[in-house]
């Protein structure tokens, strides 16, 4: 039997306000909004169709996701992890091996500097290396890195994945 061919996105939450009754309450800017649906669409110009968006319960990753998936037109529930919040990239990596077999691609929104860590990390260095140089300069705001990656949920390890593209979205 073929090993799976699985598609993972890893994505920082797009602008946000700079104030919020807490930072986990802070919302999107407007730009951000643009941005992020700006993402979807150039997600959905990649013919990506996730099957589980992990995304962070912070008001600004939220809304990140909904604006992204409206771009795209997905109709698709994000599962909310409180988690992804503060997680470090173990955290990240942890959820990516938990999912389930049947899943042939998923969105990650969250924040940085735990997002950039981990889309460098994935990378094994052998996928478009301007993708590689663009990811390895920042990682801002509405970042998205696309990977390619070959076995069981599992396995997902660092280097174990092929950078495929690389997108900062401005609307």
């Amino acid at each position: 039997m073929p090993a799976a061919h699985r598609t993972i996105v890893v994505m920082r939450h797009a602008k946000a306000e700079q104030v919020g009754d807490t930072d986990q309450q802070r919302a999107l800017a407007a730009c951000g909004h643009d941005d992020a649906a700006a993402a979807g669409a150039w997600l959905a110009a990649r013919d990506v169709r996730p099957d589980v968006a992990l995304v962070s319960a912070a008001t600004r990753t939220q809304q990140t996701w909904a604006a992204l998936a409206t771009g795209a037109s997905w109709d698709l529930e994000p599962s909310l992890d409180e988690g992804l919040y503060a997680a470090g990239p173990d955290t990240v990596l942890d959820l990516l091996r938990a999912l389930p077999d049947s899943a042939s691609s998923v969105v990650v929104v969250g924040h940085n500097p735990t997002m950039a860590y981990v889309a460098t990390t994935l990378d094994d260095g052998d996928g478009d290396p301007t993708a590689a140089t663009e990811l390895a300069a920042g990682f801002p705001t509405c970042s998205l890195a696309v990977f390619s990656y070959t076995g069981p949920w599992s396995d997902l390890d660092l280097g174990s994945a092929r950078l495929d593209a690389f997108h900062v979205a401005r609307g």
